[in-house]
């Protein structure tokens, strides 16, 4: 294969998510020429207000699926949670990597659980989903807009302008800084958002050769689980602002989905749907459909 270009945001996250990625290409082809280049998102750029303000889904693509449509660069590498349901003309994701945990966590001072935090508690989170099932566990707390990245988030908990903040287990495990965890949440108390835990790996549809080239790196099971989760997303419909969430597993040839979506007051919806993985992709357009119903939206 020709040396590869990666384009990438450039938070200590993203480029250690790249590294994987790179580690993963030269375990498939050793003598693989990788580099990578750092892109400026919108959501980079514009971190003094929060993500729903500019655009909500996308803003961390968008600028780099630019470069990579103009040839700039050959291939992007995502979080999958950060990427919208539909692919741009010309783009396609060509493998998805083995997912890690999906699950959210709480980091928070003193170590303190979400039970143990005092009334009127600040928690830090940009993420509608992840605010309305706070709520719902402890309706006492105030959940609050924050931007930034990672090691940003936690020292604002440390330096007490917030009392806790959520983040992607993912995340931290990447970055090797699980043990500022003070909860991890079950799927059952925190539903993910739909792709959380993935990295997609994108390049342009017409480089049949990179694209048959990073196929090997597929992981088929994560694919079948995006494949559900994406396609509820693409079934409420890009002009959904509502709070959402989605995760799937696969046992054998089955693959089964749990899905929120919030009504237009906020109470969430739930539901679950369970096929074969050969049909993922009907099996999340119809619990988008029942759940629409549910929530008269």
């Amino acid at each position: 294969m020709r040396p590869l270009t990666i384009g990438t945001r450039g938070s200590a996250l993203a480029l250690r998510q790249v590294e994987l990625v790179t580690v993963a290409i030269r375990a498939h082809d050793p003598g693989a020429n990788v580099k990578h280049t750092v892109v400026q998102t919108e959501g980079d750029r514009r971190r003094e207000v929060s993500l729903e303000e500019i655009g909500g889904q996308g803003v961390f693509v968008k600028d780099i699926e630019a470069r990579l449509l103009r040839g700039e660069v050959d291939i992007a590498v995502h979080s999958l949670k950060d990427m919208p349901a539909e692919q741009p003309d010309g783009l396609t994701i060509a493998a998805f990597l083995p997912r890690a945990d999906a699950r959210d966590v709480l980091a928070a001072r003193n170590g303190l659980d979400l039970a143990g935090l005092p009334a009127g508690a600040r928690i830090g989170s940009d993420s509608a989903r992840r605010a309305m099932q706070i709520r719902a566990l402890r309706p006492d707390v105030e959940v609050v807009s924050i931007r930034g990245n990672v090691d940003t988030r936690l020292r604002k908990v440390a330096d007490g302008e917030y009392d806790a903040v959520v983040l992607a287990a993912a995340g931290l495990d990447r970055l090797g800084l699980m043990a500022r965890a003070t909860q991890v949440f079950t799927v059952r108390e925190l539903l993910p958002a739909a792709g959380q835990g993935v990295l997609a790996i994108q390049c342009r549809s017409d480089d049949t050769e990179l694209v048959d080239y990073l196929a090997a790196l597929n992981d088929p099971a994560t694919r079948t689980a995006a494949t559900a989760e994406r396609a509820f997303l693409r079934a409420l419909g890009a002009g959904c602002r509502l709070p959402v969430g989605a995760y799937a597993t696969v046992d054998g040839e089955n693959v089964h989905l749990d899905a929120l979506l919030a009504d237009s007051d906020g109470k969430p919806h739930r539901g679950a749907a369970k096929g074969p993985t050969t049909a993922a992709d009907r099996l999340g357009a119809g619990l988008a459909y029942s759940l629409r119903k549910a929530a008269g939206v």
